[in-house]
């Protein structure tokens, strides 16, 4: 084992948790990826070979672990120095059933930190959300700006929303059993999520590019995001766990505040070649279509509402700037394009 030790990450097969293993794996640390299915370790390996190359993967092995199993978390554990908790459900629509998406967020976090206290493993990081920050506040209305003092009001919520319900729930519990049990945890907060894809098993989160470029956005919801780029997110992860002023923190990992159409209209000036859309889906649609569920559930309590989060203390920890919410956007559209996860080929004109 390498003399930094060795660190469990879950959920090495996502877009955050790929690219968290590439950051550690950087910094000299052993690597011990969870997956949900065996088939999938080789993609991972070979994706992170392209950046880290041969010899730092020989540092990275793989276990076969499920959120909602005890099964194989008591063995994965076993030589452990620190956990990084990344894995989560993520959709591209409001269940029907939360507890499709609830559930394994609640009950993965309090698998991990409970195997990881018994294992004595006293260094917990968590991938979180600013969907834990900044709803419930009862803001209809024009600019607001969040910190990590901040904390998501599930009753004050006017739209159900499956995904920050879990978060939330998932990171109140994990802050009690660390308190209980005098664990050192630190949660990460990101924003929407772009970035450069490493292979074809993407995050939802491209679709607001990708969308744009091939057409299947036709028009865009009035809405923005805090953008965050992958890399600084897996960065801050390492950064959290060799800063040990990190302990017992939040750092929310959230760049520039973009809207919808901005995004476009960065696209539109890096691919002159595309026709992207301009058009805006008023407001009082969108309210419309969140009573039918479906993906609109997943943005209508941003409706109206412009949440900026102010990323200087992640920045701070970090001991540099985030990448640009530019940089962000042109990084996932150049790798979607060049791992042809478009519908439209590039060079064509995609539909207005």
């Amino acid at each position: 084992m390498d003399g930094k030790g060795l660190v469990l990450v879950t959920g090495a097969t996502g877009f955050v948790g790929k690219w968290t293993v590439i950051s550690l794996l950087r910094a000299g640390y052993a690597v011990r990826g969870s997956v949900r299915d065996a088939g999938k370790a080789e993609m991972v390996r070979a994706a992170v070979r392209q950046e880290v190359g041969a010899e730092a993967v020989d540092r990275l092995d793989f276990v076969v672990l499920d959120l909602l199993d005890d099964a194989g978390w008591a063995e994965a554990m076993s030589g452990v120095s620190s956990v990084m908790h990344v894995a989560t459900v993520i959709r591209g629509d409001e269940p029907k059933d939360p507890q499709i998406v609830v559930r394994p967020a609640m009950e993965g976090t309090a698998r991990v930190m409970r195997f990881a206290h018994e294992a004595g493993v006293n260094r917990v990081i968590i991938t979180s959300s600013i969907a834990t920050v900044g709803y419930g506040h009862g803001q209809v209305s024009g600019r607001r700006t969040y910190t990590e003092e901040d904390f998501t009001n599930l009753a004050g919520m006017r739209w159900t929303w499956a995904y920050c319900i879990g978060k939330t729930r998932a990171e109140q519990a994990a802050w009690a059993f660390a308190r209980e049990h005098g664990m050192a945890l630190t949660t990460i907060h990101p924003g929407m999520i772009l970035g450069p894809a490493l292979d074809a098993d993407a995050s939802i989160s491209l679709g607001a590019v990708t969308g744009l470029l091939d057409g299947t956005t036709p028009a865009m919801p009035n809405i923005g995001f805090s953008v965050s780029d992958v890399r600084d997110v897996a960065d801050l992860h390492v950064a959290a766990l060799e800063r040990p002023e990190a302990a017992g923190e939040r750092y929310l990992a959230t760049g520039r505040y973009l809207w919808f159409r901005e995004i476009a209209d960065i696209l539109r000036a890096a691919y002159p070649d595309r026709t992207i859309t301009q058009k805006i889906v008023p407001d009082w649609i969108m309210r419309a279509l969140a009573y039918m569920g479906g993906p609109v559930r997943q943005i209508i309590n941003d409706i109206g509402n412009e949440k900026h989060f102010d990323g200087a203390k992640g920045e701070a920890l970090l001991g540099r700037p985030f990448r640009s919410a530019e940089d962000a956007v042109l990084g996932a559209a150049e790798s979607a394009i060049r791992l042809g996860l478009l519908k439209a080929p590039q060079g064509k004109k995609a539909a207005a």
